[in-house]
């Protein structure tokens, strides 16, 4: 099935998408920009050339509908963002709208219709770098946009609701964007790993088992600010010492606990004086885990283990719980479909879980997921150094077109 025609032009679209930038050093594409609307101009011409029909929402994503063998079928969800980080690389969101797009020009060039519709759709916010909000857009489309979303604002004071309108969308009308989830076979997401486990096993693709829950929390240590030259060390209350032991604990429980990742990733101490005793350090705390139950235990031992250590301290400890994203589980059926994919083409079957969040996590409330993973250089992302081979975009390529033919031979039941 290979086609290196198909994967080179994939490969070429990925930069002339990079191509639309707000700033011109460097890659940057926030919701609701010229930008933005750019790459959509160029993305709806791809669209239509490989025979689909497309529209746009009150949000702005983007849809190309390429219809079924016979109408009334259901519907298969194809897709990523196209929205980016601040400085980010090329492949992050539009690989995935990108190979999804030539696996159905793949069809159109054949002449082969399924018996169920596939739409391709390019989110156009997932990273919520203007509004500090992820997954406004895919939100709308699983029917969970609420509308206090619509007063956040950017750094310009303009608020979501103004943006829609600038971006030819109607705020009020959101509610009518949300997909009927009996219309839905499912949705399927290729993305880029943005880890290192593909490329330490030398694989071109895994399949995702499942995004993991998050829990999110503020950690603050209140001693006492002190004259660094003349508190006696035995007397002290540094704040500092007391979140450097906790920081490490942090890192010691997710090396101890199978699946755990523990990071704090902003540390704040005050006054913040070269020559005084830190009185107050706040800092963040990240725990994700696959299975829901062992990140919150997770988080209760980090706070018990916060407890122990300010009390040997006799340091204050303030702990904001800000809040736990679920893990969500992907479709064994459809997680089936792709290791029988992978199988065909000669690809070692690889089954890991994502780290990070993405829209197939928010489109879980209302249909079967899936997600596939490429190989990215060094595991790096959001950053301009990610990197995919031409080779590893043909395997996901031929994996995701050999899962359509799976699914139509299962006859669009799921």
């Amino acid at each position: 099935m290979a086609d290196h025609t198909l994967a080179a032009q994939v490969m070429q679209r990925i930069e002339t998408l990079a191509s639309f930038s707000e700033e011109p050093d460097r890659l940057t594409r926030r919701y609701g920009t010229d930008a933005l609307r750019e790459a959509y101009a160029v993305l709806e011409g791809w669209m239509q050339a490989a025979g689909m029909t497309t529209r746009r929402d009150n949000l702005g994503n983007r849809i190309g509908r390429y219809e079924a063998a016979q109408p009334g079928a259901k519907t298969l969800l194809l897709g990523s963002h196209v929205d980016s980080v601040r400085d980010a690389g090329k492949y992050d969101g539009p690989l995935g709208v990108l190979i999804a797009l030539a696996a159905v020009e793949r069809l159109h060039a054949s002449g082969k219709r399924l018996p169920f519709a596939i739409e391709v759709v390019a989110f156009a916010d997932e990273e919520g770098l203007r509004f500090s909000s992820s997954f406004l857009c895919s939100k709308a489309v699983a029917g969970s946009f609420e509308p206090a979303m619509l007063r956040l604002t950017d750094g310009d004071g303009i608020t979501v609701a103004d943006a829609i309108r600038d971006f030819g969308g109607d705020p009020d009308a959101i509610d009518q964007d949300a997909y009927d989830a009996d219309s839905l076979l499912g949705y399927c997401e290729v993305h880029i790993e943005q880890g290192p486990l593909l490329e330490s096993l030398e694989l071109p693709v895994g399949i995702v088992t499942a995004i993991q829950c998050q829990d999110r929390s503020t950690v603050s240590f209140s001693g006492m600010a002190g004259h660094a030259g003349t508190v006696p060390m035995n007397l002290r209350h540094d704040a500092l010492c007391a979140a450097a032991e906790f920081v490490l604990a942090v890192e010691s429980l997710g090396r101890e606990i199978t699946g755990l990742v523990a990071t704090v990733g902003q540390v704040a101490a005050l006054p913040g004086a070269s020559n005084v005793i830190p009185g107050r350090v706040t800092l963040s705390l990240d725990v994700r885990h696959a299975d829901d139950a062992q990140c919150r235990h997770a988080s209760a031992l980090l706070r018990e283990r916060a407890e122990v250590i300010c009390a040997a301290r006799e340091i204050a400890l303030d702990w904001q719980h800000l809040h736990t994203t679920p893990a969500v589980q992907c479709s064994p059926v459809l997680m089936e479909l792709l290791a029988q994919a992978v199988d065909a083409l000669g690809q070692p079957v690889y089954r890991l879980a994502s780290g990070a969040g993405h829209d197939a996590a928010i489109l879980s409330a209302i249909t079967p997921i899936a997600m596939l993973f490429v190989r990215c250089k060094g595991g790096i992302s959001h950053n301009p150094a990610e990197s995919v081979t031409d080779a590893d975009v043909g395997v996901a390529l031929d994996v995701l077109s050999r899962s359509l033919e799976l699914l139509a031979e299962k006859g669009a039941a799921l």
